[in-house]
C-alpha cells in the first residue's frame, strides 16, 4: 500500500457510520480487506472476550495470508481494526479480558469513537437480546457500498459444480438467516434430536461443532494445501476431520452442510492439486463461517441472564 487506504463502516439499521484508515502493521491482511470492499455482513459481538465487534469478510485469502505483527489486543488503542484467519475483521471499542495475539491493520479515527462505542452497544443489544440482525456495510471511503462474494474455479467438473452450489447457498445466506437454522432455534427438528425434547442443548452443541468446522478443520485444511502438505495426506485429514461433525449438525438439522461434505468426500480423490483443494476448502470454510455467524446471533443467550461473573474475592 502507497497511500493511506480510508474506509467507512456504517451500520445503517442503527444510523452510525464511523471512519477509519488502514496501516502498515500487517499491510498484506490489510490488502486483502482492501481488495474485498465494498461488502456487508452480519455484525456480531464478542461474547467472552469482552467489547469488540466483529464480522465476516468475503475474502479467502484472510484464511491463510501471513501476518508481519502481532499483539496483545488487550492493550491496542479503542478503536483498533484487526483481521484474522478466522476471516473476521475485528474492531476493539472497550476493554477485553482475553489475552489473544491479534493482527492490526489500522484504526477508527479519534473523531468517531464514541460513534464506535455506541454501535457496539447497539449490536450488543441485537445480538443478545432482540435477535433484529444488525447489517455492517464496509467501503473505500468516498465510494458508493456495495456487495459481492467471490468464488474461485475448480478444475474437476463435479467439485466444481460443488464449488458452485456452496457459493450459491453462501450467497443466499449471507445477510438472510438460514431456514434450516430457524426451524432449528424455533424447535423444529425432524430428526428429534435433544435428549427430553429439549432444544437448549442442541444448540449447543450445534454452536460447539460449527464453529470449529469452519474456522479450524476447513480453515487449516486451506493454509495446509498452501503450505506444501502432501495431497494424499490431506485427503486423509479431510476424512478424520470433516466427517464426523458435519454428520452430527445434519442430524440436528443442517442438511444441506452435511450434503455437502458427503460430496466433498466422494470426490476427493480426484483433487490432484493443491490450488483446487485449496479452492474448495476455502468455500467450505466461508460457508460454515457463515453458518456460525448466524448461529451465533440466533442464540438465546438471554436463558443465562441470571448467571453473573462474580467480582474478585466474592
Amino acid at each position: 500500500m502507497t497511500d493511506t487506504k480510508r474506509l467507512e463502516i456504517t451500520w445503517p439499521g442503527i444510523g452510525i457510520t464511523v471512519a477509519a484508515e488502514l496501516d502498515r502493521r500487517n499491510p498484506a491482511l490489510a490488502q486483502c480487506l482492501w481488495d474485498a470492499l465494498p461488502y456487508r455482513s452480519l455484525q456480531g459481538h464478542a461474547l467472552v472476550a469482552g467489547y469488540h465487534l466483529y464480522h465476516l469478510a468475503p475474502a479467502h485469502s484472510l484464511l491463510h495470508t501471513e501476518a508481519q505483527y502481532r499483539v496483545d489486543r488487550r492493550t491496542v488503542p479503542d478503536g483498533t481494526l484487526f483481521c484474522s484467519r478466522l476471516q473476521h475483521l475485528g474492531i476493539k471499542y472497550g476493554e477485553l479480558t482475553e489475552p489473544m495475539m491479534a493482527t492490526p491493520i489500522g484504526r477508527v479515527i479519534e473523531p468517531d469513537l464514541d460513534a464506535l462505542a455506541q454501535a457496539g452497544r447497539e449490536v450488543w443489544h441485537s445480538v443478545y437480546t432482540t435477535k433484529e440482525p444488525v447489517i455492517a456495510e464496509v467501503s473505500r471511503a468516498g465510494q458508493p457500498a456495495g456487495h459481492v462474494l467471490p468464488r474461485l474455479p475448480i478444475g474437476d467438473p463435479e467439485l466444481n459444480q460443488l464449488a458452485k452450489e456452496v457459493h450459491a447457498e453462501t450467497v443466499r445466506i449471507w445477510l438472510d438467516p438460514p431456514q434450516e437454522l430457524l426451524d432449528l432455534h424455533a424447535g423444529r427438528i425432524p430428526s428429534g434430536a435433544g435428549s427430553y425434547e429439549t432444544v437448549l442443548t442442541t444448540l449447543l452443541f450445534v454452536n460447539g461443532e460449527t464453529r470449529p468446522l469452519g474456522y479450524s478443520c476447513y480453515g487449516g485444511l486451506v493454509r495446509a494445501a498452501l503450505d506444501g502438505m502432501p495431497m494424499p495426506w490431506l485427503r486423509q485429514m479431510t476424512r478424520q476431520l470433516a466427517h464426523t461433525p458435519a454428520e452430527f449438525l445434519g442430524y440436528c438439522g443442517l442438511d444441506r452442510l452435511w450434503d455437502f461434505t458427503q460430496r466433498l468426500l466422494a470426490g476427493l480423490e480426484r483433487l490432484d492439486c493443491h490450488e483446487d483443494f485449496a479452492a474448495i476448502m476455502a468455500h467450505m470454510a466461508l460457508y460454515c463461517n457463515c453458518l456460525g455467524g448466524w448461529n451465533l446471533h440466533l442464540f438465546p443467550w438471554e436463558a443465562g441472564a441470571h448467571l453473573r461473573r462474580l467480582q474478585a474475592g466474592a
